[in-house]
């Protein structure tokens, strides 16, 4: 049985709630509902969801701040944003993408246009996901549930190594930079070489150090 893709859906005015909710419940998607911005990122502590609709105008903490708060967390970087707005004004697309939305729909939501954009990236999430989930060798890493497999056994990787060993196993053989691995695991963050270095020690600690290979004044790769 195909397993039900999860939306959250989160507005302050109760009709489109509803409305929304009915509509996709109809399709036959798992719904949770919020009624604020801070009752939204409470109900993600239980519920993960593959999709958030969030309204952008709303009291307390707008839709903007509650993307920012979401991407600030590792944990959801595989939950897609849609933003719902009744704006016009190329600012509040233009804040919604900044802050890490997926998408946009404006209101009033048409219901054939919504599931349609709901269904095309939930389809481009799919495809994502059958990418997440690398094996090469005695490894196996799954990037949505953060977990390591090493000879059929769980390895327990902190964040940044784990976040690194994955990016190093998308090319096999392919050496990175270290200019790269900077741009990619640590992003705005300034870190030095030997912030690399402790991090590939340590992974290397926990699953041996052929896969990893130093590729001196450049970077590492993983062998094949």
């Amino acid at each position: 049985m195909k397993e039900k893709s999860r939306i959250l859906l989160v507005d302050d005015e109760k009709d489109i709630l509803e409305f929304l909710s009915y509509n996709l419940r109809k399709e036959g998607f798992e719904i949770e509902t919020a009624n604020n911005g801070k009752t939204a990122l409470s109900k993600l502590s239980k519920f993960i969801p593959d999709l958030i609709i969030l309204d952008v105008m709303m009291p307390e903490m707008d839709g903007i701040e509650v993307c920012e708060k979401i991407r600030e967390e590792e944990k959801f970087d595989d939950i897609l944003i849609i933003f719902l707005t009744a704006r016009s004004e190329d600012y509040s697309e233009l804040a919604g993408f900044s802050a890490g939305a997926d998408d946009y729909i404006t209101k009033p939501i048409k219901p054939k246009l919504l599931v349609s954009r709901v269904n095309a990236i939930l389809k481009r999430k799919r495809k994502k996901s059958n990418f997440s989930n690398i094996k090469i060798g005695e490894i196996q890493i799954d990037k949505i549930n953060h977990k390591l497999l090493y000879l059929d056994k769980e390895v327990h990787l902190a964040k940044k190594e784990f976040n690194l060993l994955y990016y190093l196993m998308t090319v096999p053989g392919k050496v990175f930079t270290r200019e790269e691995i900077i741009s990619n695991i640590w992003k705005d963050l300034v870190v030095g070489d030997r912030t690399i270095d402790v991090h590939i020690r340590k992974i290397r600690e926990k699953i041996g150090s052929k896969h990893i290979k130093t590729i001196k004044g450049i970077g590492y790769k993983f062998d094949i």
